[in-house]
Formats: C-alpha cells, sequence, structure tokens
C-alpha cells in the first residue's frame, strides 16, 4: 500500500527521491545528502512536506527526524525559491557598515513591501520571494567575512563592500537576464 505522501507526488518526484535515498542510503549523514539531492533536483529549490513524509516512510528515518534536520540548517529551504537567491549579511560588521538599509531599499526596489518585511516578525530573519519569482531574498546571521562588510551573496557569489548603487546594478543585470 501507497503512503499518503506517495500519493500527492507524482512519479517524477518519486523516482529522483528514490534515486537519492539510492544514493546516499549508506553513506554518514545520509540524510543530509538525501535532502540536498531531493532540493537541487527540485525546479524552485525547496523541500515539500510531501517529499518530506516520503523520505521518512522510504528511508525508515522517523517524520520529525527528517522535519528536523530539513528546519535545522539553513541550506534547505521548505518554501519555494525564486529563480535568483540574494542573501544579505545580517551579522554586526555588515549591520553597522549598512546592511540594513541594503536590505530594506532591495525590498523596496523589488515590490516587496515594508510590510512584507515586518510580517516576517524578526526582520533579522528574512526570506521572501517575489510574486513573479523571479527574486528571493533572505538573511544569514553572518557569511565570517566581516573585513568585507558589508556582504551580499548573489546566487553563490559573494560580493564584497556592497552600496545601493552596486547592489541594484546586481538586481537589473538579473531581471534582464544578464547573469
Amino acid at each position: 500500500m501507497q503512503s499518503a505522501a506517495a500519493e500527492v507526488l507524482d512519479a517524477h518526484e518519486r523516482v529522483l527521491i528514490d534515486q537519492a535515498i539510492a544514493r546516499h542510503e549508506s553513506r554518514p549523514g545520509a540524510l543530509l545528502g538525501i535532502l540536498e539531492a531531493v532540493q537541487s533536483a527540485n525546479a524552485h529549490k525547496f523541500l515539500s512536506m510531501e517529499s518530506l513524509r516520503y523520505i521518512a516512510t522510504e528511508t525508515g528515518i522517523a517524520p520529525a527526524r527528517v522535519y528536523s534536520a530539513a528546519t535545522f540548517f539553513a541550506l534547505f529551504n521548505l518554501l519555494p525559491q525564486g529563480d535568483n537567491v540574494i542573501c544579505v549579511c545580517r551579522g554586526t560588521a555588515c549591520h553597522t557598515r549598512g546592511s540594513r538599509d541594503l536590505l530594506a531599499k532591495l525590498c523596496l526596489d523589488l515590490g516587496l513591501r515594508d510590510r512584507d518585511l515586518s510580517e516576517t516578525g524578526d526582520a533579522d530573519q528574512v526570506s521572501l520571494t517575489t510574486a513573479d519569482r523571479k527574486f528571493t531574498i533572505r538573511t544569514v546571521a553572518c557569511f565570517g567575512q566581516c573585513a568585507l562588510a558589508p556582504v551580499v551573496e548573489v546566487n553563490h557569489h559573494i560580493l564584497s563592500h556592497v552600496n545601493e548603487r552596486t547592489l541594484q546594478r546586481e538586481v537589473k543585470a538579473l531581471a534582464h537576464g544578464r547573469k
């Protein structure tokens, strides 16, 4: 009998998850490898609740443990991500060099209203995606690049000493498909 999660996932998703499990199941830290592979294979780079349930069922790992791993590590996303991901560092050095203002301006430029930013409850922990899913704006506690503050990561590429103009130029290039 198929699990409820298996019934919700399409055949292609189940095959991808089964392959990830087969590749990682005998390795130390298998769960993290499985989660990473499944998220990478997802078009919107996230782990759906159905995929987490299916992973739990197929590996025999308790669903709470699978969910706990997926929510503990910042690498994993439980919501669909935009085509471009911009992470703004909110560490002390970056904060004192204006990362909060960069974040606010970025959200404004992308049409994410102040309400969207304040609805996160803690403006230092942000994950917002534009309605067109072109951009996801996230924050991280610290990149460990304090001498380069303020630091912003754009699609896994670190930018240092970022100012509003530099960030606007990067966003504009991404919006026009030039990156």
